[in-house]
């Protein structure tokens, strides 16, 4: 009998928290998982009661649903979601959806987008964020891909999403990889975000001497300030966390961070569009490094740094500590809406960067109190270049800025890193900047190269070649724009 509206397959931790939250709406969902024995499991356990459909083949649980079909894929990214659309294809007709709901690369979306409108079936990628709170209490759930299945997802996406202000954080993102992409910087957003915060916390405990409880309620308090955030949150209820033995828990982790690639991603794709991803870059990097701990260790002993130790007013230094990481925040949303601006172009679509904005306002990783300014930006404004050419984080990095540079002159005085804060100053710097060193790095380039240069008195797109050394002729290389 058909009657499930809609499938889910893979019964890991998201996928599970989806199932029950849809149940929780009112939608009946069949389930399959390749591991036959996680859908006894979590009939057993975690759905035992519901209206869940349990399935043990694929055939069966296409056999459940209603038409058109809405199979939604919560599996690995990667050859995992192509075997399973594989698996799929023979046994759905012209009309049916497939959604893929887990983290996939936005180029793998739109390949299989194409691959799969030629074959009658509609394909949604979408992003979802909120780990597995959101998806049981209520995600971000960002949708692209084939426009006919907005119409077949939006009643279920909708119902399921957070809601800020009764609006649903869900909206239709646009065609092709665009929902997926969004998630990527999304991701990207988030890694700056985190790492901003870590720097933050390293620099109160090594420089100006503060235990993790104490350092958990400055963060308790920012959180009642422009910087109020779930990540911010959630970093004071870590730092407040009492071991077994009755000391901070947070101290007894391991300094070395994973990562799934997707803050990656994002800066693979800066790097061939050419948009100066800094300082989510830097995060990225800071991953990187905290994973060689074993040569970190070993070079503590052997690089000597300053000696020097803080000395002022403690108070006052961690309001400048505030100042730069709400400075620093600003430029990694700045970034990240950058990326997305530029992709709109490469990739001919129409994002709409205020909804962009609700959809983050409840349910992902990176909520915060000033998603709302964002919002507010591009209302004002669609076409905004950069969102610091907004009035309103205009006026916010002015004020921000004295403290944000105190915090890292003094890191660099006390060799305490601070790579996304410093990265984040030094964007602000040179985006502010109406002439950069390029101009000799030009002059390099055509010196060794002769790879030519543009002049400040001549029109622009008019290149011109020196011969520097007398002996290297007036034929140039080719030249190409970043």
């Amino acid at each position: 009998m058909t009657t499930a509206d809609i499938g889910l397959i893979g019964l890991a931790v998201m996928g599970q928290n989806l199932v029950l939250n849809m149940n929780d709406h009112h939608f009946k969902v069949a389930v399959f998982n390749r591991t036959i024995s996680k859908v006894d499991q979590f009939m057993s356990g975690p759905a035992k009661g519901t209206e869940v459909i349990p399935c043990h083949s694929i055939e069966e649980l296409v056999s459940k649903l209603k038409k058109p079909r809405r199979v939604m894929l919560m599996v690995k990214a990667g050859p995992v979601v192509d075997t399973f659309i594989n698996l799929l294809i023979p046994r759905l007709d012209p009309g049916d959806i497939i959604i893929d709901g887990g983290n996939s690369l936005y180029t793998d979306t739109e390949r299989r987008h194409k691959t799969l409108a030629d074959k009658g079936i509609i394909y949604v990628g979408s992003g979802i964020s909120g780990g597995e709170e959101g998806a049981r209490k209520g995600p971000s759930i960002m949708p692209g891909g084939n426009i006919e299945g907005w119409s077949h997802v939006k009643d279920i996406f909708q119902s399921i999403a957070a809601k800020v202000d009764n609006t649903p954080c869900c909206h239709w993102v646009g065609t092709g990889g665009a929902g997926h992409f969004v998630k990527m910087v999304h991701n990207g957003i988030e890694y700056g975000d985190m790492q901003l915060i870590c720097e933050t916390y390293d620099f109160m405990s090594r420089g100006l001497g503060m235990q993790a409880q104490e350092i958990g309620e400055v963060f308790a308090k920012w959180n009642k300030s422009v910087l109020s955030s779930y990540l911010i949150e959630i970093s004071s209820n870590i730092l407040g966390t009492i071991d077994e033995d009755g000391t901070p828990l947070v101290d007894k982790i391991l300094d070395t961070a994973g990562q799934k690639g997707t803050g990656k991603w994002t800066g693979i794709n800066a790097l061939e569009i050419g948009i100066p991803l800094t300082l989510i870059g830097e995060a990225v990097f800071a991953r990187c490094l905290s994973a060689l701990k074993e040569e970190r260790v070993k070079a503590s002993a052997l690089l000597k740094g300053p000696d020097a130790s803080f000395s002022g007013d403690r108070d006052l230094f961690i309001n400048h500590l505030h100042d730069a990481l709400y400075g620093a925040k600003i430029i990694s949303y700045a970034q990240g809406y950058m990326l997305m601006s530029q992709a709109a172009k490469e990739y001919d679509w129409d994002l709409n960067y205020g909804s962009i904005a609700l959809m983050w306002r409840g349910g992902c990783i990176i909520r915060s109190v000033f998603l709302n300014n964002i919002k507010e930006a591009y209302d004002n404004k669609p076409d905004l270049e950069n969102l610091l050419l907004d009035d309103f984080f205009m006026e916010a990095i002015y004020r921000a800025q004295n403290g944000w540079r105190k915090v890292v002159g003094k890191a660099a005085e006390l060799g305490i890193p601070l790579p996304a804060i410093g990265a984040g100053l030094a964007y602000y710097d040179g985006y502010r900047s109406d002439r950069l060193p390029a101009n000799l790095l030009q002059a390099q380039r055509d010196y060794f190269g002769a790879h030519t240069y543009e002049r400040v008195d001549k029109s622009r797109g008019e290149f011109f070649h020196t011969d520097w050394t007398g002996h290297g002729g007036k034929v140039s290389s080719s030249t190409y724009d970043v």
